[in-house]
């Protein structure tokens, strides 16, 4: 030992403890082997420090005729089983992280807890020179009242402990505890913390969750079931409303294949009759948006199959209008037409009808008409690399044909018929005129056509190659 530390002991134990504290708060925690092995040398140095000066702390401190010295000593070598604590547990909580990940951090602490409860005791045996078994006696008894008055707390603790190793879930999982639904942010010694969908925060206690039945949505990976429940007129043939909701399954492409979605009959009553449609989506985020989508859908094709909602308005009075006009009247590009332009719209319109896979409109094919889609579900295939894939599905109310009534122009896309569709065709000749007296319609058509464009240029673009960096030793191979 150099001169200085045999000179100045105290000193150098001190400035040791206090080095290690600034390298552990002042290394980044990306640096967590660093901060490891700085630890350690630390705590070896300190060690030799202690062990060199006759600072045993298997022992009772020395300098019995000097009180000052005798109490730094005492200090120093309690303050070394403390130090050799937490350095085994910082190790140990290292080679948890590695081999369970944040799921160990229940048992990391509980260890941790146990070590330190060790290193107290044996500083109080071995540096104080107390009895051992007083020692424990004592400790037990105080553990027993502190047992009894954190009996709620300690339960947390175990059941933290039990969910961490039989992981009915674990970070980022989303699931439901009693009811509480959230994705899992934390879980802690006491308890686990959900990210509901409103953004706000649910602390379920680990007793409770160990308790309660929950749900894990995200087992099995990438599948997320949703339902939809609609509540249609009981004077509807039940067949006509399930082949509507199975064609509005057929045109919400974001739905799993497999499993497949499904609709089914609930239940039946004087008021109304109940359906619901289920499936599956490949992720949580999309839960919302694709029952949304789902919903539209499956309002659309009721409609288009003279089927009504509780939620909408049923008139009693006989259906004088045509289907033609009805579709006029739920168009968004038409709906502003004048009720005696509809009418004349109308008589106009000539029904037509495709099978499913029958092509309606090729790519790049002028089209001299303006189809409005009746009912059915339309796929859009779209070409990129030479293979063609499926963009989007089309259902009622929207048009088709619109590029070559305004610019004589065909779309890069291949329209065809996925179910069976009932289509109403309008001539050019008598579309245009229309168009060009009503400029708010004209309008409307043309920023469908933009934006139908604009999505079928971004979906058929090749993504730019981004060159790979090599790196000096590559190069060396390519050179060999």
């Amino acid at each position: 030992m150099p001169s200085f530390i045999s000179d100045h002991p105290m000193f150098c134990a001190l400035a040791l403890v206090l080095i290690d504290i600034a390298v552990w708060r002042l290394i980044s925690a990306d640096f967590a082997n660093w901060k490891l092995a700085a630890r350690l040398v630390i705590f070896a140095v300190f060690s030799a420090v202690l062990f060199n000066e006759g600072m045993n702390p298997m022992q009772v401190a020395p300098f019995g005729d000097n009180v000052a010295l005798h109490l730094a000593a005492t200090a120093f070598q309690i303050g070394w089983w403390l130090f050799a604590a937490r350095t085994l547990t910082v190790l140990l909580g290292a080679v948890m992280m590695q081999r369970v990940g944040h799921t160990g951090r229940l048992l990391q602490d509980l260890v941790g807890a146990v070590i330190f409860l060790i290193a107290i005791i044996a500083a109080m045996a071995y540096v104080l020179d107390l009895p051992v078994k007083g020692v424990l006696a004592t400790s037990g008894a105080v553990a027993i009242i502190v047992g009894l008055a954190l009996q709620s707390t300690l339960s947390d603790v175990f059941s933290g402990i039990v969910l961490n190793t039989t992981k009915p879930y674990q970070l980022d999982d989303w699931i439901s505890i009693d009811g509480t639904e959230g994705r899992v942010i934390d879980i802690d010694w006491r308890a686990t913390q959900l990210q509901t969908s409103q953004g706000s925060l649910a602390v379920v206690p680990n007793s409770l969750a160990a308790k309660a039945k929950i749900i894990n949505f995200s087992r099995p990976a990438d599948m997320f079931g949703l339902a939809v429940s609609l509540q249609v007129s009981p004077h509807a043939r039940p067949q006509t409303v399930l082949d509507a909701l199975e064609r509005a399954m057929q045109g919400c492409r974001p739905l799993l294949a497999k499993p497949a979605p499904s609709v089914a009959f609930k239940t039946s009553a004087s008021g109304g009759v109940e359906y619901e449609i289920s499936g599956f989506v490949p992720a949580m985020a999309l839960k919302r948006e694709v029952r949304n989508q789902l919903y539209d859908l499956a309002f659309r094709h009721l409609q288009a199959a003279g089927v009504s909602l509780l939620s909408a308005a049923e008139s009693n009075a006989p259906v004088t209008v045509s289907r033609a006009r009805a579709l006029l009247e739920s168009s968004s590009i038409f709906s502003t037409l004048r009720q005696e332009e509809k009418e004349t719209f109308s008589q106009n319109m000539t029904l037509q009808t495709f099978r499913a896979g029958e092509m309606i409109l090729p790519a790049g094919e002028v089209s001299d008409h303006l189809f409005i889609i009746e009912s059915g579900v339309i796929s859009v295939m779209l070409t990129k690399a030479g293979h063609k894939f499926e963009a989007g599905r089309m259902g009622p109310g929207e048009v088709i044909g619109e590029a070559g009534i305004l610019s004589e122009q065909g779309v890069p896309a291949d329209f065809s018929a996925k179910t069976f569709c009932t289509l109403y065709r309008i001539e050019k000749e008598y579309l245009k005129p229309c168009l060009d007296a009503r400029h708010d319609i004209s309008e409307a058509m043309k920023s469908l056509l933009d934006f139908r464009l604009h999505a079928a240029q971004s979906l058929t673009q090749e993504a730019p190659v981004v060159p790979v960096k090599k790196g000096f030793m590559q190069w060396l191979r390519s050179r060999a």
